[in-house]
């Protein structure tokens, strides 16, 4: 299971609803921040987050609306969270932002803080414990934008009836056989792996991309994605706009959603001009099965065979 929680839905500026793009995803006892807009650190701690954990940040790209936050939050870290470490995932112009917003917070103080830059490429930037997250190359202005593909492992459900029938103690021979291992019963008999897993599960896969100006370079990426948080700026009645500026609009994130035969659709980075219901309105034609992310919105993906969770907007907004 994925969770994730929107901390900034806005586009460009705040509004009274709405603070600057940022969300954090988890998996265990993971915590990674995607993109950090001015008054992140409020939120986070809004959201009952918390600090703790918080070891890695995924910038989608460096413009301001998306970086600003973390002079703040770097502040707080270096002044309160002794010990924490921080990793900064960007392309290579936005770690030159993000270093020169750096020298200015934390020029002549004791800095308590290791930051460790981490130029983003396509592929695979960070893999441990069943979680494997890859950067995928975005088109909107300027260089080194990427988007995330956060999937996990897949994995084989250990069969307990089965294991209890062929007579497998509970402990560690049942540790060894969900690592594939076989073991020798104390009878003698041999027990393969195979004979207590079931089919093989894939893990759950949720696609983000953050600002973008087109779609046709993302559905190999997105493809079959059990969620997809994106983008929607605009409404059609906008659209030159969202070209002139390199953003899309609900009605092309929607087709992205199609066409890529994911399973759910988040939109974000909402302008100040559209309602939730304007953006829904254009998006729920062509895909139906869409939420307009509101700030502190906190949901969850799953496996088919358990059941997704999508907690009450704490926004106060209309739909």
């Amino acid at each position: 299971m994925i969770e994730f929680v929107f901390l900034g839905t806005s586009a460009s500026a705040p509004s009274v609803e709405r603070g600057l793009s940022a969300a954090m995803v988890m998996h265990d006892d993971q915590r990674f921040l995607v993109d950090c807009g001015e008054g992140t650190q409020r939120q986070i701690l809004r959201s009952g987050l918390g600090f703790k954990r918080l070891d890695k940040v995924l910038l989608t790209h460096g413009h301001l609306d998306h970086i600003l936050g973390l002079g703040g939050l770097v502040s707080t870290f270096a002044r309160w969270e002794a010990g924490t470490d921080l990793s900064i995932y960007a392309g290579g112009w936005a770690l030159e932002r993000v270093r020169d917003l750096m020298n200015v917070v934390l020029r002549g103080g004791e800095v308590q803080l290791r930051i460790d830059y981490q130029e983003l490429k396509p592929g695979v930037i960070w893999k441990r414990r069943g979680l494997t997250v890859r950067a995928f190359p975005v088109v909107h202005r300027g260089p080194g934008c990427f988007g995330f593909v956060f999937e996990e492992d897949s994995h084989r459900p250990f069969l307990a009836e089965e294991a209890e029938r062929l007579g497998v103690p509970s402990g560690p021979e049942r540790r060894l056989l969900v690592s594939g291992q076989p073991i020798t019963l104390a009878d003698g008999r041999v027990i393969q792996a195979e004979q207590v897993l079931g089919p093989l599960i894939p893990g759950v896969k949720l696609a983000w991309v953050g600002d973008a100006a087109e779609t046709d370079s993302l559905v190999e990426h997105v493809a079959g994605a059990d969620a997809l948080v994106i983008e929607a700026t605009y409404l059609d009645v906008e659209a030159d706009m969202a070209q002139r500026f390199g953003h899309l609009t609900a009605s092309q994130a929607a087709t992205l959603a199609y066409e890529a035969g994911v399973k759910k659709l988040y939109l974000t980075h909402i302008s100040r001009r559209y309602s939730a219901s304007q953006a829904k309105a254009e998006a729920e034609p062509i895909f139906p099965n869409v939420v307009v992310a509101r700030d502190l919105d906190s949901f969850r993906v799953c496996r088919t065979d358990e059941a997704g969770l999508e907690a009450p907007a704490a926004s106060q907004e209309k739909q």
